[in-house]
């Protein structure tokens, strides 16, 4: 992965941290930060799942590589909103 997909990863991880957790139902009891730093994490590694499914480069927008990532985002925001309820 070159840097400027690093960097657009990280500006579409904020988009994808935020739609995860419009995913999710109810309230979640974790920050702004926490929710754009699962966000990035997701965008990264959805993308490294995508290249590996060869789904990363289609003509157009996207859609796989979203998916995954917004599904990696909301179970990331769920994993993280219940350890934090444990608390």
């Amino acid at each position: 992965m070159e840097i400027s997909g690093i960097i657009s990863a990280i500006v579409i991880g904020i988009i994808i941290g935020v739609l995860g957790r419009l995913v999710v139902p109810g309230r979640q009891r974790i920050g702004v930060l926490w929710t754009i730093l699962v966000g990035i994490a997701a965008a990264l590694v959805g993308s490294g799942i995508a290249s590996a499914f060869d789904v990363a480069e289609t003509e157009g927008v996207d859609w796989v590589e979203w998916l995954i990532q917004i599904g990696l985002a909301a179970v990331g925001v769920a994993a993280l909103d219940r350890s934090k309820a444990r608390r």
